[in-house]
């Protein structure tokens, strides 16, 4: 297991949060997403072997209002 803190701009409320940490959780390896929005970022607890910090950055950007940065 991997735990890695990424940045995560565009969070601005308790809604973008639970988007953002719902849509990790949602790719096959991440066991936790825990978004803080005061530093605007996500730790991130994940399996390397099924999911990459590219796959969460895709999955995240993909909502069209945060971007993932790696």
């Amino acid at each position: 297991m991997t735990k890695n803190i990424f940045t995560v701009t565009g969070m601005k409320c308790e809604n973008c949060k639970a988007n953002v940490e719902r849509t990790l959780k949602s790719l096959p390896g991440v066991v936790e997403a825990i978004v803080n929005l005061e530093n605007a970022n996500v730790t991130v607890d994940y399996d390397e072997a099924q999911v990459t910090p590219q796959d969460m950055k895709n999955a995240v950007d993909d909502l069209g209002r945060f971007e993932f940065s790696l």
